[in-house]
């Protein structure tokens, strides 16, 4: 088997089917210094990029505009 030159490389079928990765499961790589292993994702980890995006925003927002200032400056009043 070879890594193309975008850094893929395809699991054959029967490993997929025995390791239950079926399409858009989520994986992680994991490296020991030694071997490079594929692990799937646990549940808690398995967010949205739109979840993470939040999550990383949450919390950031001074809190000075009320939701009238902000309705009137999303339509451009």
């Amino acid at each position: 088997m070879r890594i193309s030159s975008k850094g893929q490389v395809t699991i054959p079928v029967d490993i997929r089917e025995k390791a239950g990765l079926l399409p858009h499961t989520e994986v992680k790589f994991e490296f020991d210094g030694a071997c490079v292993r594929i692990v799937r994702v646990e549940a808690d980890d398995r967010r949205s990029r739109g979840d993470r995006l939040v999550a990383n925003l949450r919390g950031r927002g001074d809190g000075t505009l009320s939701t009238d200032e902000i309705m009137a400056l999303t339509r451009g009043e």
